[in-house]
């Protein structure tokens, strides 16, 4: 046991001698000594809970013989930091909460970890941590959102930020944007589409770190707090096994969340985690690759903000394991990796029902031929860029658009409220890239007001920011390389032509290389004050030895 290196021999007293002030029993020395990471806060709803499904975990782990000691990260509701500069810290979330897990668990030598996320960046930061340590490990979520009815549509926070749109475009009046942001969240949970966090928190079901119902379950449910009892008991046995976090997060697992993701017609955020999970669990890791696998992967499901159901009949209809028992059915996914279960997926699928086709497609009658996620390539995104293909109508696929440039989120979302935005534009938002922002915000406000005033079918949006989760329509991401390096998209025009096929993975801006060329020299890029500041006054003090 790793946490022999607290509790064992005479040299350890002082050791035990803290942990008894814990409470530590003589008994609970002997057994595995099991790190509960909890996301729970009082800010993000999707957390506000965790502290009941933390309790739960606790009370498996200890009924199964191994001993609980929980601990906190922190989390970011990317809702809440939408729009502001709060969006900044978003992203970097995800790698401080992997490092402090990482903290945690080397300080206290854990012998194994029980993680519960819920939001966009926990999950996906949780999963580094997890595949950095290569404890045994298993997640447990907190569990999506409701979805309930306003005036006979189910809403969603989605619908929230779309409304304020339709006010602006005068399509409703202010009484009716109070009744759709009173009826968005309605209960605790991540928010109840197929945005980041619901995605990614299927992706562990698919990836095989979590147990069935892990990404589709309701917050409010029982069966959530029965789940939490069952991760709890089940970490105890992965203990016994010794099956750690990268016996299960192999190339093969990362093939299956793949699949499922453009099956599911997953968020566009999850091509940017799942690199960054299989660099911690040292599995190559391409951009082609998706589309390789989009290509032969029919989209089953139509969640919103691609359609109109929600997390919650994803689960009633079978959850994640009937999708993936779907896929199997035409040998997509690598059916002999190890899971959570103690099982591998031919052994997981023999239990698994659909009950509903309307729902999860059959593999043979799908939404869509191919995957619900495409990275586009050429020469307005030489190193690629993203988009959701599946909420994008046949229309907007391939299409050539206007170029309307802007050089921040603010800028775009002022003239698109302004009624400057017409059909055949194409939006263009750069510097909001990593570097450029910094910290590549989530835009939810601009393509929600695009969606909101009726344009989200007429209208392109190409940045080297990124989208939240629940963007819908011809929104492409993470262009690449960002105008803050001198890319591309650093040197569009207004009235530039861009050209997107997104059934072919190509966006390319129709400049010839000549005047691309005469723009390099003569455009300057724009100077981030605060980023150039901070490397300048890193600068001075690394001169002077701090």
């Amino acid at each position: 046991m790793k946490s022999n290196n607290i509790k064992s021999g005479v040299e350890k007293a002082p050791h035990r001698s803290l942990l008894r002030a814990l409470g530590t029993t003589d008994d609970e020395m002997k057994k595995p000594f099991i790190g509960i990471v909890n996301s729970f806060n009082e800010i993000v709803p999707g957390h506000m809970h965790l502290d009941r499904i933390a309790k739960a975990v606790k009370a498996g782990v200890y009924a199964a013989g191994g001993v609980p000691f929980e601990f906190n990260t922190i989390a970011v509701c990317d809702g809440i930091a939408m729009g502001h500069e709060g969006m900044k810290y978003s992203l970097v979330s995800r790698d401080t909460t992997a490092d402090s897990v990482e903290i945690m668990a080397k300080a206290h030598a854990f012998d194994a970890l029980v993680f519960i996320p819920n939001c966009d960046k926990s999950v996906p930061g949780m999963l580094m941590a997890a595949a950095r340590l290569n404890l045994p490990s298993i997640f447990v979520s907190g569990g999506p959102m409701l979805s309930i009815d306003h005036k006979g549509k189910s809403v969603d926070l989605i619908s929230a930020f779309e409304a304020v749109g339709m006010l602006k475009a005068g399509l409703i009046d202010e009484s009716e944007l109070s009744g759709i942001e009173k009826a968005s969240c309605p209960t605790c949970g991540s928010c109840a589409g197929m945005f980041t966090a619901n995605t990614m928190n299927c992706l562990c079901e698919a990836i095989g770190i979590a147990l069935p119902g892990n990404g589709t379950i309701p917050a409010v449910y029982s069966d959530r707090i029965r789940l939490a009892k069952m991760a709890g008991a089940q970490i105890v046995e992965l203990w016994k096994k010794d099956i750690k976090a990268r016996d299960i997060l192999i190339a093969d697992a990362f093939h299956n969340a793949i699949t499922v993701d453009v099956a599911l017609g997953g968020s566009s955020n999850s091509i940017l985690h799942l690199g960054a999970i299989s660099h911690e669990a040292g599995v190559p890791y391409t951009l082609g690759y998706i589309n390789t696998v989009s290509d032969k992967t029919p989209t089953l499901c139509k969640l919103s903000p691609a359609g109109e159901h929600h997390i919650q009949d994803l689960n009633s209809a079978g959850g994640v394991y009937a999708v993936m028992a779907e896929l199997s059915k035409k040998k997509l996914l690598n059916e002999k990796t190890m899971t959570v279960t103690g099982q591998n997926w031919t052994q997981n699928f023999k239990t698994i029902e659909k009950i509903d086709s309307s729902v999860i497609r059959d593999i043979d009658n799908p939404y869509l031929a191919n995957g619900g996620l495409a990275i586009l390539f050429g020469s307005l995104a030489p190193n690629g860029s993203v988009v959701k293909r599946s909420a994008v109508v046949d229309s907007m696929k391939k299409v050539t658009c206007t170029a309307r440039t802007f050089n921040s989120e603010e800028d775009a979302v002022r003239a698109i409220y302004g009624g400057k935005i017409k059909k055949g534009d194409a939006v263009v938002i750069r510097y909001e890239g990593p570097s450029g922002g910094p910290g590549m915000r989530e835009m939810l406000s601009p393509t929600s007001a695009i969606s909101g005033m009726g344009l989200g079918e007429h209208v392109l949006l190409v940045t080297d920011g990124r989208f939240s989760g629940g963007t819908r329509g011809p929104c492409i991401g993470h262009v690449a390389p960002e105008a803050a390096c001198g890319g591309p998209i650093a040197y569009v025009k207004d009235g530039d032509r861009i050209f997107v096929d997104m059934d072919n993975y190509e966006l390319h801006l129709l400049v010839d290389e000549a005047e691309m060329t005469r723009r390099k020299q003569t455009m300057k890029l724009v100077a981030n004050d605060k980023l150039t500041g901070c490397i300048k006054e890193f600068s001075e003090k690394y001169k002077k030895g701090f």
